[in-house]
Formats: C-alpha cells, structure tokens, sequence
C-alpha cells in the first residue's frame, strides 16, 4: 500500500508539473495591445460589423472583434496592421427551404466602400498596452 501511496503521489506531482508547463508554455507568444474605439458611419454608430487586424509583413497572427453598438474591443499583436471593417444592413429575405413554413433568412449588403474593406487604406501602428483607435466613415 505505502508503494502504492509513493506512486501516486509522484503521478501527482508530475501530473502538476506537465500542467505548469503548459501554462508557462502558453503565456509566450507575440506581445499583444488591446485596441478599443467606436465606429461610425456618417456620424451614426454602426449598429452592427465587424473590425479585422492584419500585419503588414505578414509574420503575426490576425485579429478581430465585433461591433456592437458601434463599439469594438481586440486583442491585437503588437505592431503595423492593415485594418478591414465591415458593415452590413438587411435588404431582403429568403426561405431557407422551398417549404410553407420554412424559416426565413436575412440578406445582408455591405454598406460601406471597399476602401474600408477588400481594399483597405487603414493602417495602426498597435503598442503594448491601450490602444485608442475611433473610426468616422463615410459612404457615398
């Protein structure tokens, strides 16, 4: 039993020892800010969308939010990044089935020019730490 006792608590131990590992192991990464801010879109709050986060050169992962209420918050890596933000509005639905009671989807357009998406011209410069970054848009 005493063998038994000995066994199991160097499993314990170990079993401790892996896990501290993973986490020290899981705090390494690139250096993160936290970029936060509003987007409106002709002065109004963007109801709903989204902001995406791509490095430059292309070595650190990519990042992104929601907005909601016009606000957003991320978790970005620390360094030059092409910003993508997105905004939809409901201009139509569509039955999801050829069915009488099927449910009903919505059809969503982008509102905004590709200038602020697909050909983005918005750059941030992300620092450790707090990053304000507020984004007034305009549409034709």
């Amino acid at each position: 039993m005493e063998c038994f006792a000995k066994t199991l608590t160097s499993a314990w131990v170990g079993c401790l020892l892996a896990v501290a590992a993973l986490v020290a192991g899981c705090a390494k990464g690139p250096p993160m800010g936290e970029v936060t801010g509003t987007v409106t879109v002709n002065g109004t709050p963007a109801n709903t969308g989204s902001v995406s986060f791509f490095p430059v050169d292309g070595k650190a992962g990519t990042a992104g939010a929601v907005i909601e209420a016009g606000k957003y918050t991320a978790q970005v890596p620390v360094g030059k990044v092409k910003v993508q933000i997105r905004v939809s509005k409901v201009v139509g639905k569509k039955k999801l089935y050829d069915t009488p009671n099927s449910p009903v989807q919505s059809i969503m357009q982008e509102v905004l020019p590709p200038k602020y998406n697909d050909q983005t011209e918005i750059e941030l410069d992300v620092q450790r730490g707090k990053n304000q970054k507020d984004f007034d848009l305009k549409t034709p």
